[in-house]
């Protein structure tokens, strides 16, 4: 169909259009697309199995949708893309508010001027990107901004009485009429507000004041909640949520690597800081982990959520860290160090809800905790479990018929027991950073044993992983100071001896517990 050449009622007459409701032109282009193997969600990682699938049926049923899900969660970039579900292009009557079907019109404008021109009633024709509308709810939102109300202006510049519909004001939904309608945040809307929600989802039709006109609206309305609203500070009455057809659960990422997919899709990257900055495996899953480890923090208030948003943002800011230290030093080139990860702890203080107790806590201690158990649940993917190490005996003698092994971290933990510390400083160049690694007897061998085909770069950094990690299972101690973070021996830093050291033969397991 050629639409630059309907201009008129009568053209789209004899090009014989016919006209679809909302729900069923979104339920034919999703069949399309579901045969054509087409993800009609595309960007949208982790609910392949999940909300997609069941957003799709609501689809296909022609349902009104609430997706019910804690905050960052991709509940109104869901909605949103729906609009890749419409047809590109539908006529309206010239100058209808509410989108009029020139072969089906409903507002007074409309049925006034098809009686005036009749066939030479002029059309336009709509995007899809114009049938889309949404609505934040907020406590101050009235009836008259989503429905309409009568417009004393219009009736005073038009010379009309009140009893003229020509004087209606319509709010957002009326001018979504023949589209998607959004109503994000629902709970936050008052009762009585929601209350005039019903008639137009039952109905399909409007109210407005003391006028008898009904307006039956074609809208797909998609609406989100967060069930911490849901519970707190407002509720969706439940005569709303009853004519509400379908009600979707959306969800965190259940893996790693979803996070990572998800973080690596929406974190703004600058070119010149990609070109600069390497970022590690290592570092991105340290940082995905933190998230992971957040929403079951008992800290952290569950019904709130973190959402994914925390990932993204403290990502950046690691690269960032990175970024700012090379231009310190005038280096073309550097890595994420785990030492930058201190410059996420404003991405997550900001992000995460805590309970009373880690109110009392404090958010930054809460996030430094987050990240010291981060790197404790992922040092294990890398590197034996020092739970397990620090029970081996070390004298490597045959207990049976078997010998045991001697802790792989002795010659480390040895060499801070002998009374060393080792300073690794925030700001420092990388060349620095690699010397005063090699400080510490046996740290380069273990990583290697491990990682025998790693390069400099990626031994150095292994290497400070490895310290960070028998830090977090209390092998050794870690201060962070100002500008720096420094390693000692456990029970000389937790006793302060000063020039009493032990090795760990010394000692019993419970002394490192």
């Amino acid at each position: 169909m050629n639409i630059s050449k309907i201009k008129t009622v009568g053209d789209l007459k004899k090009s014989g259009y016919i006209a679809k409701s909302i729900k069923e032109e979104v339920r034919l282009n999703l069949i399309e697309k579901i045969r054509a193997k087409e993800n009609p969600f595309k960007g949208i990682i982790g609910y392949e199995d999940t909300v997609i699938p069941d957003t799709e049926r609501a689809l296909l049923s022609r349902h009104n949708i609430l997706f019910l899900g804690l905050r960052g969660q991709a509940k109104t970039r869901m909605a949103r893309q729906m609009v890749d579900l419409l047809d590109e292009y539908i006529p309206i009557i010239a100058g209808s508010e509410v989108n009029d079907d020139p072969l089906n019109p409903l507002s007074k404008y409309a049925k006034d001027i098809i009686v005036e021109y009749g066939d030479e009633t002029p059309i336009q024709w709509i995007h899809r990107s114009e049938r889309y509308g949404e609505k934040l709810a907020t406590p101050d939102v009235s009836v008259a901004d989503l429905i309409g109300d009568i417009d004393p202006i219009k009736a005073a510049n038009l010379k009309l009485s009140f009893s003229d519909e020509k004087i209606i004001h319509y709010g957002i939904i009326p001018r979504s009429n023949r589209g998607i309608f959004v109503i994000n945040e629902l709970p936050d809307l008052q009762a009585r507000i929601q209350v005039a929600l019903f008639n137009i989802l039952q109905e399909g039709d409007i109210q407005i004041r003391g006028f008898k006109l009904r307006i039956p609206l074609d809208i797909l309305f998609v609406f989100t909640a967060n069930p911490e609203d849901y519970t707190n500070r407002g509720t969706i009455v439940t005569p709303l949520k009853d004519r509400i057809e379908s009600q979707i659960l959306t969800h965190y990422p259940k893996t790693i690597e979803t996070s990572l997919a998800i973080t690596e899709q929406e974190a703004t990257i600058p070119k010149a800081q990609k070109e600069k900055v390497n970022v590690s495996d290592l570092i991105k899953r340290l940082i995905e982990q933190i998230g992971f480890e957040a929403r079951n923090n008992e800290y952290v208030d569950k019904k709130s959520g973190v959402s994914a948003r925390l990932t993204i943002s403290a990502f950046e800011n690691a690269v960032s860290s990175a970024e700012r230290r090379a231009i310190i030093f005038n280096e073309k080139a550097t890595q994420v160090w785990i030492s930058d990860l201190n410059a996420i702890i404003p991405s997550i203080t900001g992000k995460i809800e805590l309970v009373y107790e880690g109110e009392q806590e404090g958010p930054y201690q809460v996030a430094v905790n987050l990240l010291d158990k981060a790197i404790r649940a992922q040092y294990i993917q890398y590197f034996p479990n020092p739970e397990q190490a620090k029970r081996k005996k070390s004298t490597g003698k045959k207990s049976g018929d078997e010998k045991v092994e001697d802790n792989p971290y002795k010659a480390i933990i040895n060499w801070f027991d002998a009374g060393n510390h080792l300073d690794l400083f925030v700001d420092i160049a990388d060349d620095a950073k690699l010397a005063t690694l090699y400080k510490v007897d046996g740290l380069h061998a273990f990583v290697k044993k491990y990682y025998h085909q790693a390069n400099e770069k990626e031994n150095a950094l292994l290497m400070e992983f490895v310290l960070h990690g028998l830090a977090s299972y209390s092998l050794i101690s870690k201060k962070n100071i100002e500008g720096k973070i420094e390693f000692k021996d456990l029970i000389g830093s937790m006793m302060n001896l000063g020039s009493i050291n032990f090795t760990d033969d010394d000692l019993s397991d419970d002394d490192f517990k």
